[in-house]
């Protein structure tokens, strides 16, 4: 009988590589060209490709966020809140085709040799990419996905549920990473003959249950428009969390080694993603002394370059200005976070500060609130503060000294009174904290999730600005309530639309939304009270 492989994109050195390349083997039964494929050699792909379905979706958000936008007057594009299915489609098939879809068949292998850690990282795994996906999509399959052919149109389970379920998979996954290590039958990480198995942590299961923890705490703290939100609870899980940077979930990028391809980072020149884009004038004058009056931020020259100005979005850029020094190279391929062998960022202690920040904002204990933030602050800086060089376009990266890191701290810039954490005329708002974590969550989408719980609130976001010019999406542009003016989800991928239209035109009605335009504004579950 013939059966077919699924072959992904793996790994080699770091925490992993990226392939967004797929193989169909054809083979008959051999002992010596397997047809199932054991856990460790699963794992990678699960964790690479799990990964890349939220670099796609950076293709998108950064202009939702305006951390970027075009260099074209009215392009029409995702800074004018513009999307199309097609663009949606990466993000929904690597959820399940690339990776989702890896992770039954590992569990259930796992479970068969005793391989536990296995079916705990294929737990988090899946809440990690599930989470991800319904955030950005709303309701999405799962309680009827992962059945092949035998169902081609699932049903999309509500929000709701799905974050149940999410919860369920993390404490389920940090069940079988607490166990002993007899209970483990495979080597968790391996580097020979090759390197397999955790190629995110290299077999560190405490910092797998620290991630499953973080992600809970990044999960309940979403609610915050809900009655039953519990900022208590949430630093409960924030205790459990992250400890350190050296806790961060990423991906290393690398050169790309045949037969591996697209390994290289998806905010890069070689995968030239970004040539169309500038830094928005909202981040720059966080960063160049604008908003901070007085205060130029040390990660100014590293985000971004010194000489870069930014754009409001719809405004486009003069001929010639905004590129990277001496080259037509826009400005953005100077940025720290677009090295082609730098890091995507999935979930930071940085990140997991600043909401233990919120949260106990939240709980009314300001004095933690302010420690937490003002940690936040210090560790991101000092994360890509390191230093370095970029060949293509040649880019020298300052280093960020810890002198400067607390100047900065100390510095106008920063609240240092926890009475100076709430945004001028409103104690209710947490300004200060997050602002500085917009600063530090750059091009991750995560931040888009912030903006919605906030309605881009401008008390809040106070460089915010309204797209301008005749291609604005009008559909939002109309809405008579200004904080629905704005995109709140991204629109079902375009193979949904064509496998399964019924629960696409069913979202749609539920949405109470006619049009593609229409449909991007409706707020998700956890973003209505």
């Amino acid at each position: 009988m013939k059966k077919y492989l699924l072959f992904l994109g793996l790994l080699a050195g770091g925490t992993g590589a990226l392939s967004s390349c797929e193989s169909f083997l054809d083979v008959n039964d051999n002992p010596n060209n397997p047809s199932e494929a054991t856990p460790n050699f699963l794992l990678p792909s699960i964790i690479s490709n799990g990964i890349q379905t939220q670099m796609f979706t950076s293709l998108r958000t950064p202009y939702i966020e305006q951390y970027i936008v075009s260099r074209t007057v009215n392009s029409g594009g995702n800074d004018q809140y513009r999307f199309t299915n097609a663009q949606s489609t990466n993000t929904f098939n690597y959820s399940y085709f690339q990776s989702g879809g890896n992770i039954p068949p590992m569990i259930k292998a796992a479970q068969a040799e005793g391989s536990v850690y296995y079916v705990g990282a294929g737990k988090i795994m899946q809440a990690l990419i599930l989470a991800h996906l319904t955030d950005m999509m709303g309701d999405v399959p799962y309680s009827e996905a992962y059945q092949g052919g035998a169902n081609y149109k699932p049903k999309y389970d509500s929000q709701e549920q799905l974050y149940a379920t999410i919860n369920q998979l993390l404490d389920e996954g940090i069940a079988e990473m607490s166990k002993d290590p007899s209970q483990n039958t495979r080597a968790f990480y391996s580097t020979s003959p090759s390197e397999s198995g955790d190629i995110l942590y290299k077999g560190d299961t405490g910092k797998w249950i620290r991630l499953a923890n973080s992600l809970k705490a990044r999960q309940l703290n979403h609610l915050t428009k809900k009655a039953s939100y519990d900022p208590a609870a949430v630093l409960a899980l924030v205790d459990k969390g992250f400890k350190a940077t050296a806790d961060d979930a990423q991906l290393q990028f690398q050169t790309a080694v045949a037969p591996l391809s697209n390994t290289t980072n998806i905010f890069g020149t070689t995968r030239a993603n970004f040539g169309g884009a500038t830094f928005s004038n909202n981040i720059i004058q966080y960063l160049n002394g604008t908003t901070f009056a007085g205060v130029t931020d040390p990660r100014f020259g590293i985000m971004a370059p010194t000489t870069s100005t930014g754009a409001a979005p719809g405004a486009g850029t003069p001929t010639g200005t905004n590129l990277t020094p001496g080259t037509t190279i826009t400005d953005f391929y100077a940025s720290w976070y677009a090295r082609d062998l730098g890091y995507f960022e999935v979930i930071t202690y940085h990140e997991l500060k600043f909401i233990e920040a919120e949260a106990a904002f939240r709980a009314g204990n300001k004095t933690r609130a302010l420690t937490a933030y003002k940690e936040g602050i210090r560790a991101h800086m000092a994360k890509i503060g390191v230093g370095g060089t970029f060949a293509s376009p040649a880019v020298t990266f300052p280093v960020i000294t810890p002198a400067q890191i607390t100047a900065y701290l100390a510095s106008a810039a920063v609240a240092q009174t926890p009475e100076q954490l709430s945004a001028p005329g409103n104690p209710a708002l947490p300004r200060a904290i997050m602002e500085q974590k917009y600063i530090a969550m750059f091009l991750n989408p995560e931040s888009w999730s912030d903006l919605r719980r906030y309605d881009f609130s401008p008390a809040v976001y106070v460089n915010f600005q309204y797209p301008t010019g005749t291609s604005v999406n009008p559909a939002l542009s109309a809405n008579p309530d200004p904080a629905l003016r704005f995109p709140r989800r991204l629109l079902p991928g375009a193979t949904e639309t064509l496998y399964n239209p019924e629960e696409v035109a069913r979202m749609f009605a539920e949405a109470g939304a006619t049009t593609n335009d229409d449909y991007v504004g409706k707020p998700l579950w956890w973003d209505r009270p």
